[in-house]
């Protein structure tokens, strides 16, 4: 942390010359830069907010969030909601001052988006949007934002695009690293079961805070495409630790204590990391592996109909 915050310090200054030099989205390439080597946490929120479109949505609606909390909740989605609130980073201190923000900010998405409504994972995404921004309402656009534009069909009851993606990531793996994926398969471990989680929080309660924030800081900008960098990065760095497993149990513990792993501790190293590690990810690319998996998968159904 100590040769951390000689970084932030020096980012911190950078950004606020950025930021008051001109409007950062019309310098793109230097704002996807400034991005990926980290974002001020006092500046977050407003980045966030501009950088993902929400600032916009909100201007298009600004009462939309204090509207929907003026509606009659849905008493099953309420009662899920308030089940999951003294579970949602139980262990952070800061947090229970937020709970009641938390419910908030789930049950008005939730009868925003009737169609996603509330499942679990969405809490922990909520959570740490409120921990940073210390505001309900840019919680709620930044959530909205994430959810239905960055990644759709996520948390939907058939989670089409979060199977599909996990696919992709284990082809990624398959072609990146394969003695790694060949050893998981043999030790019988499902990629579903190694990496739903990952992608339903957006990495947030799988690895170091920190790390979740500075993932996040690229999300909001370049899309969902950074969760498969992640991922794959993660596999290839570990590698070594992984190929020793000699057991599924072994192997399931070790994906489960990522928090604590030294090569996502580093934040600011394996942040550098994820836009090496895994070469050139084309849009296209992604694309035609995406438009594979899901034809794929539509033709299984088809056969077993």
């Amino acid at each position: 942390m100590s040769s951390y915050l000689s970084v932030l310090t020096t980012r911190s200054m950078r950004w606020q010359k950025f930021l008051k030099s001109a409007d950062m989205l019309k310098n793109r390439s230097k704002l996807k830069r400034f991005v990926r080597k980290g974002i001020p946490g006092s500046l977050r929120e407003e980045v966030w907010m501009k950088a993902s479109g929400a600032q916009d949505l909100q201007q298009q609606e600004p009462n939309l969030y204090q509207t929907l909390l003026t509606y009659e909740f849905d008493q099953e989605i309420s009662d899920q909601i308030k089940l999951d609130l003294p579970r949602t980073f139980p262990d952070n201190i800061h947090f229970e001052q937020y709970q009641l923000s938390l419910y908030n900010v789930l049950i008005a998405f939730a009868h925003h988006n009737r169609t996603v409504g509330y499942c679990q994972g969405l809490n922990y995404i909520a959570g740490l949007l409120l921990l940073v921004t210390k505001n309900e309402v840019s919680s709620f656009w930044l959530l909205k934002v994430v959810i239905e534009n960055i990644v759709p069909l996520y948390h939907t009851k058939t989670m089409d695009n979060l199977i599909t993606d996990i696919e992709v990531l284990s082809e990624l793996i398959r072609q990146r690293a394969p003695d790694v994926h060949r050893h998981i398969f043999d030790l019988g471990l499902p990629w579903p079961v190694i990496a739903t989680k990952w992608f339903i929080c957006l990495y947030a309660e799988v690895v170091p805070t920190e790390t979740v924030l500075r993932i996040w800081d690229c999300l909001f900008l370049e899309g969902n495409k950074i969760l498969l960098r992640v991922g794959l990065t993660i596999v290839v760095r570990l590698r070594q630790d992984l190929l020793a497993t000699d057991d599924i149990a072994t192997l399931i513990g070790l994906f489960r204590s990522l928090e604590k792993s030294p090569v996502l501790m580093d934040c600011h190293e394996f942040m550098k990391s994820i836009f090496k590690v895994p070469g050139n990810l084309r849009r296209s690319q992604l694309d035609a592996l995406r438009q594979r998996f899901y034809n794929e998968r539509m033709a299984n159904k088809s056969k077993g109909s």
